[in-house]
Order: C-alpha cells, then structure tokens, then sequence
C-alpha cells in the first residue's frame, strides 16, 4: 500500500475483547465512518480482536496493523507495552497472552472475594459466570456489576471507593517477558503513553531516559510519541527521546468506546507532512 495515501493514523484502541465498548465488528464500523487511513487493535493481553478484524476485512477498508498492549509491571514500575505486526498464531506471543490472562483472571477472583467479605457484596451465580466467561475482565466490568446490583452509583464509584480498597500483590507479566514474545512473532514493541506511570506520576527528563535504555536493552523498539493525553510540551519530549535513541514513533488514541472520554482518532498528529522521521521508519519497516 502506497502510505503516501493515508493522512490518519490510530495505532491504539480497544474492543469488548478487553475494556472497550464497541466489538472488533463495531470498532472497525467506527474506523470506517472516521477517515482514518492506517489503524491497530491494542486489547489487553489479547489478539483475539485482531483475528476478529482480518477474518473480515476487506481490500476497500484502511489498512490495519495487528496489535497488542501486555500490562506488565517489575521492581522498577509498571509499564504497558505496545506490539505491532505480529503474527496472532505464533507460539512466542501466544504465551505471553496466556500468562497474562491467567493473571487478570486471578485478580477478578481475588476482588470478587475481597468485595464479599470486605462489604458483603454478593452477586447472582449467572453474572459471575458471565464475568469469568469474558475474555478479559478487568475492574470496569466489576464496577459495572456492581452498579447493576445498586452497589454504587456510577462504575467509577464503584473502583474508586470499593474496588481500589484492595491492595494486590499482583502478578505481572514482566516487561522483558511482553518484549520477547512480541520479537519472537515478527512484532515491534512499543512503549504505550511513556509519560504516564502509576496513578498519577509523571515519568519526565532523566527518569525517562533511564526507563527507556533499561527498556532498549530488552529489546523495546519505538515509543507513541503522540496521544490523546499528551500536551504539545510532552509529545516533543517523547520526540526528541526518539530521535536521540533512533526509536520508532507511533501515534494512538486508546480509545475505549464509552469507557473512556476520547474519541477516535483524536491523536495529536498533525498533518502527514509534519509527520516525524521515526513515524515514517515505522510504516515502512511495517510494510506500509
């Protein structure tokens, strides 16, 4: 495909397959309808979205990128990484998946027992069936139970004064872990919005720099440099960490349908020819 042809990138968004609202059906309705000229699936721990997407795409629909976004957490932080172009049937990324998901669903059981003894929740058997049967639940899906049930008023609600209460000693999926399964499959690993930490951090200047060497030597190849959340002050940090360390860019929303205030689309990229060095790399070396 000629890139010269694609003016829209969003390289980050999410389906009902993890914490979005829209089915890969519906996602790539959306995608359709907005113009958006290149575009990636990025489930938690998952690429069923993605299989989803190519067993119904078309040669007239934009041009789409397989991806993925593994949370993954260490001694140094939590980090949430980005794989692109992988191959969805390889073993290596299958793995990853698979580590990931049996942890998600470790925590689900362990917040559901937590809200029981803790504050009496009870939920009918049929709902915890149906939360267990998801491919990967998260707190969202909780908190949406747990309104249904009149146990809060709002799904925020519900994570911020009841959910959070519980303090894990969560399992991970290791950065480096994400990194090699995502190589393994033919992928490229990209560190999600690096600005932000946990909570409410900030990760800035030298902080940055250290986390990205210590990323590089796993293996990590590029940084989204442009997101929904970024100020014009921090996509140019991002940038000029790319170009010091000869790091690919990408652009993405991390839209999750009504989950999450943003719309597709909504990147911060500007116009095609603004578009950085390490961004045009990517497409390339993706085989855009």
């Amino acid at each position: 495909m000629d890139k010269s042809n694609i003016r829209t990138i969003d390289l980050h968004m999410h389906t009902t397959v993890s914490d979005g609202t829209d089915t890969p059906g519906e996602i790539l309705s959306r995608v359709r309808a907005s113009g958006i000229g290149l575009f990636a699936v990025t489930d938690h721990d998952a690429v069923k979205g993605c299989e989803v997407i190519i067993s119904v795409l078309t040669a007239e629909d934009p041009a789409f990128l397989t991806g993925v976004e593994f949370s993954c957490r260490d001694e140094e932080g939590k980090y949430h990484i980005l794989g692109y172009g992988y191959d969805p049937a390889s073993g290596p990324i299958r793995r990853v998946v698979d580590l990931g998901h049996g942890y998600r669903m470790n925590k689900l059981q362990a917040r559901l027992d937590f809200l029981s003894t803790q504050f009496g929740f009870q939920f009918p058997e049929e709902d915890v069936q149906a939360l267990f049967a998801l491919d990967n639940p998260g707190k969202p899906n909780i908190g949406n139970l747990m309104v249904k049930h009149g146990y809060a008023r709002t799904k925020e609600e519900a994570i911020r004064d009841y959910i959070d209460k519980l303090h894990l000693r969560s399992e991970y999926v290791r950065p480096e872990e994400a990194i090699r399964g995502i190589l393994g499959s033919g992928g490229i690993p990209v560190l999600a919005h690096p600005i932000y930490g946990s909570g409410d951090q900030l990760i800035l200047g030298d902080e940055m720099d250290k986390r990205l060497r210590r990323l590089m030597s796993f293996g990590l190849q590029g940084v989204e440099a442009f997101y929904s959340g970024f100020t014009a002050k921090l996509r140019e940090q991002m940038l000029a960490f790319a170009s010091r360390y000869a790091l690919y860019v990408t652009a993405g929303s991390d839209y999750h349908g009504t989950n999450k205030l943003v719309a597709l689309g909504d990147t911060g990229l500007g116009d095609r020819s603004e578009w950085p060095e390490g961004l045009n790399r990517f497409l390339t070396d993706v085989g855009i």
